[in-house]
């Protein structure tokens, strides 16, 4: 009867056991190589070829980190390109693309490049393509090297080194970067230290405010604040009075006894004009009368008569 024999070594299992000598290699064999990736990571996978594509196109982005300098600039197409070397603008290197069409542009810039000492790139179409992310280069682009920003505190300190009563400009939201330039120009007109703009939501140097300086951007500090409320307040605890421009203002321009000490003149978006915590942070509001019945003036032409008034009060 199966499972009853007394023959000796009769198998009454078709079931193996373990052989001598395995040591347990068996159990071992069956271990895994580990968790599963994630689908970024693995080779030949969609998503790792969908990041793959992502990190090429954010390839020559200007990125940024907090409290950090501003990263590189690109100038894209021929006629920004040439603008841009004409006015100045300080750049690091020129890429021109190989077998380009050539025009007089194109030679205009190499030349302007050459004679103010910037590294020539010849590189071809795809990595041009690649750099700007697809822009329409026309086989020129100019590399901007970062800003270098003040600090607010060196402005201050600048005029006090010099004998002098303090003159800056402070914008709150103004994002337009030839507003910035228009009104770095006004300050180094008129005699000012320099420019304080906020962090965030605002414009910075790029190559459009270099231009718009006509220059004056060598010479005239622009400082980054990281809050431009407690930067006010800082300037404020060293004696220097805050006058912020508001169409609403109480104070007519021609009334403004401040302009003739150390002063920090605020100016807002021509929209919206001051936030609310820069508002009530000014030790006064001052407006500008037009007759002409303008309803208001952009950035740049308000702190130039503001700017003007000051430096008018102080000869």
């Amino acid at each position: 009867m199966a499972g009853n024999s007394q023959r000796r070594n009769r198998r009454t299992s078709n079931k193996k056991g373990a052989t001598t000598g395995t040591g347990g290699n068996r159990r071992r064999s069956l271990e895994g190589k580990g968790p599963t990736p994630p689908a970024e990571m693995r080779k030949g996978h969609a998503k790792q070829r969908a990041a793959q594509a992502k990190a090429r196109k954010a390839v020559g982005r200007p990125v940024r980190r907090p409290g950090a300098k501003s990263s590189s600039e690109l100038v894209v197409g021929r006629n920004p390109v040439v603008e841009a070397l004409r006015e100045g603008v300080p750049a690091n290197a020129l890429y021109v693309q190989q077998f380009v069409d050539s025009d007089d542009r194109v030679r205009e810039a190499v030349q302007l490049a050459t004679e103010g000492g910037l590294r020539l790139v010849e590189a071809p179409k795809p990595e041009l393509d690649r750099m700007t992310n697809h822009l329409n280069h026309q086989g020129l682009v100019l590399q901007i090297p970062p800003y270098d920003y003040a600090h607010p505190d060196d402005l201050s300190a600048a005029a006090s080194e010099a004998g002098e009563d303090a003159l800056i400009v402070a914008l709150d939201g103004v994002t337009d970067p030839r507003n910035l330039g228009a009104v770095v120009r006004s300050v180094s007109a008129f005699g000012g230290h320099g420019v304080v703009v906020p962090e965030r939501r605002a414009a910075g140097m790029t190559a459009s405010a270099w231009k718009t300086s006509a220059g004056t951007a060598a010479r005239t500090p622009v400082a980054r604040a990281t809050n431009l409320t407690r930067t006010l307040q800082a300037y404020q605890k060293e004696g220097i009075q805050v006058v912020g421009l508001d169409a609403e203002g109480g104070v007519e321009l021609s009334e403004v006894a401040a302009l003739e000490g150390p002063v920090v003149v605020v100016v807002g978006s021509e929209g919206k004009g001051l936030s609310r915590l820069v508002g009530e942070t000014c030790d006064v509001l001052v407006r500008i009368d037009m007759p002409g019945g303008a309803e208001s003036l952009n950035a740049g032409v308000a702190a130039g008569v503001v700017l003007y008034e000051a430096a008018r009060r102080r000869r």
